[in-house]
């Protein structure tokens, strides 16, 4: 099997190069060798691998950047999304594209579920939503997959800003009032391998097991860590953004699971496995 990965040198794509070479053919781009947004570039890429499958990690992901940068959001994001799925759809191939939890506007008090409306409150949500949309269209052997809270090795992810803001201040305050789902990038790879096994195309969520608060994370991330920095509980009214956050944005699996019988392990459990690679690799 040939599988092409866009966005190969993110914390995601890396994990998706090294799992997926396991057992398969593996060819990965990422900028600045390959703009997905550059139809051409693109479609070129696709061609020239033809590929069995294509995945496309690709992102532009600064949340609050993108409510200065609407247009570059929207080019990554949805017109890059448009041109992956696209070109793959000419080689007869699948398309996976990550999308968001954020893509909800977090009025619920329950997990949603992939069926739910969509309704996005920044930019960067608004554009990960018209990129679901753009998939959907140019390729109908689409799987859409939206996780939620992401982290893994060489990420500025929100781990690796704990760890760094518990170096270098005597204590924390983080806000409790998000309430998410973090995943390991090395579970969402395995789930990606799970569900494109199947021709079950569709939209899916793959989130580690459970639910918990941006604090909670934090003081879970410091134990682990084995600190004694002390962390509090605070709203995110103290911490003002440019973007606004779903409050409540958990997702719900049982689909992913029907379809696979993939079952992704609890986050607590997640986040010790990410601490020891992590120390490993250092």
């Amino acid at each position: 099997m040939r599988i092409l990965v866009f966005g190969a040198k993110g914390q995601l794509g890396k994990d998706l190069v090294s799992l997926f070479g396991i057992d398969a053919e593996v060819a990965g781009h990422d900028l600045p060798g390959i703009d997905i947004a550059d139809v051409q570039a693109a479609s070129g890429a696709v061609q020239a691998f033809a590929p069995d499958l294509v995945i496309n990690a690709a992102a532009a992901t600064d949340v609050d950047g993108a409510e200065e940068d609407r247009a570059g959001a929207f080019r990554v994001n949805e017109t890059g999304a448009r041109n992956v799925a696209a070109a793959a759809a000419v080689e007869g191939a699948p398309v996976v594209y990550y999308s968001t939890d954020y893509v909800f506007g977090g009025a619920q008090t329950r997990p949603y579920v992939p069926e739910d409306i969509v309704a996005p409150i920044g930019v960067y949500a608004q554009s990960k939503a018209a990129g679901e949309a753009a998939t959907r269209k140019a390729n109908p052997k689409h799987f859409i997959i939206r996780t939620a809270w992401l982290y893994g090795p060489g990420g500025n992810n929100f781990v690796e800003k704990i760890l760094r803001a518990a170096a270098k201040f005597p204590s924390l305050r983080v806000v409790e009032d998000e309430v998410g789902s973090p995943t390991h990038t090395l579970d969402l790879a395995k789930a990606t391998a799970a569900l494109v096994k199947t021709d079950a195309y569709g939209t899916y969520h793959a989130v580690n097991a459970g639910s918990c608060s941006r604090f909670d994370l934090a003081r879970a991330i410091v134990e682990l860590a084995g600190l004694t920095i002390p962390v509090s509980p605070c709203p995110s009214s103290e911490f003002p953004t440019k973007a606004e956050r779903p409050l409540y944005s958990v997702l719900a699996t049982d689909k992913l699971e029907s379809a696979t019988g993939y079952v992704m392990r609890p986050w607590h459990e997640a986040l010790e496995s990410y601490m020891a690679r992590r120390d490993s690799h250092a």
